[in-house]
C-alpha cells in the first residue's frame, strides 16, 4: 500500500518554530511535485508550498520568508521548515504528492497524509 505519513506537528510557542516531515511508502517508481497544505478550524484547506522533484519551489505569499520547504528523492520525503510561527499558524498540515507513479503497474496516484496537528499558543 502506497501512503503518505505526517510526523513532526505538535504544541509550539509563537515565535518558536517545528520541522514538519511526510515520508511516502510501498512500492513506488516515482514521485513528481510534492506539497503541503492546511486547514485552520472553521476554514476551507489551502496551500502552503509546494516543490517540483528538481526542487522549483511555490509558496502562499503569507507563509514566503518564515517557511521553506524541501524534499529528499532518495527519502521520498519532503520536509516543511516553520519559522516565526503565528497563532494564525495553528491548523492541520497536509501532504499531498498529487502525480505519484506505483512500481510494477504504474498506476498514477493522488495521495494526502493523515494531517499532523501544529498548534501556536502560549
Amino acid at each position: 500500500q502506497v501512503q503518505l505519513v505526517e510526523s513532526g506537528g505538535g504544541l509550539v510557542q509563537p515565535g518558536g518554530s517545528l520541522r514538519l516531515s511526510c515520508a511516502a511508502s510501498g512500492s513506488i517508481f516515482s514521485i513528481n511535485a510534492m506539497g503541503w497544505y492546511r486547514q485552520a478550524p472553521g476554514k476551507e484547506r489551502e496551500l502552503v508550498a509546494t516543490i517540483s522533484r528538481g526542487g522549483s519551489t511555490n509558496y502562499a505569499d503569507s507563509m514566503k520568508g518564515r517557511f521553506t520547504i524541501s524534499r529528499d528523492n532518495a527519502k521520498n520525503t519532503v520536509y516543511l521548515q516553520m519559522n516565526s510561527l503565528k497563532p494564525e499558524d495553528t491548523a492541520v498540515y497536509y501532504c499531498n504528492a498529487p502525480n505519484v507513479v506505483t512500481l510494477f503497474d504504474y498506476r498514477r496516484l493522488d495521495l494526502w497524509g493523515q494531517g499532523t496537528l501544529v498548534t501556536v499558543s502560549t
